[in-house]
């Protein structure tokens, strides 16, 4: 009981070690990179059950971040980069779909 009051007492006359901004940042960063781990996780898993449930980690974690994300540009601590063209994402779009379906297309041709 003593310990924990005097750990209360130090606890409220205590600064903390990081301003808010800094501390949601590094919270946010370590979201990006707990996201990348799982993706990888997921990509690498031999067994659909496991692959799954890092798929559902890496969702959750990319909801939190999105969450987190928003939160602190409402709150003008973080400054997003500039706005894509829509046709550049159009173009990117376009890309990635190609490569998909070339992707799709060798699956079907060397493994059936």
């Amino acid at each position: 009981m003593q310990q924990t009051q005097n750990f209360n007492r130090i606890q409220t006359h205590h600064k903390p070690l990081l301003p808010d901004q800094d501390l949601l940042y590094t919270i946010l960063a370590d979201q990006k990179r707990t996201t990348r781990e799982y993706c990888t996780a997921a990509l690498e898993s031999n067994c659909q059950v496991v692959r799954q449930m890092f798929t559902e980690l890496m969702n959750d974690t990319l909801s939190l971040q999105g969450q987190l994300y928003q939160a602190m540009q409402q709150n003008n601590m973080y400054n997003a980069s500039s706005k894509a063209l829509r046709q550049d994402v159009d173009k990117q779009i376009q890309s990635y779909s190609q490569t998909m379906q070339q992707t799709q297309q060798f699956l079907q041709q060397n493994f059936q």
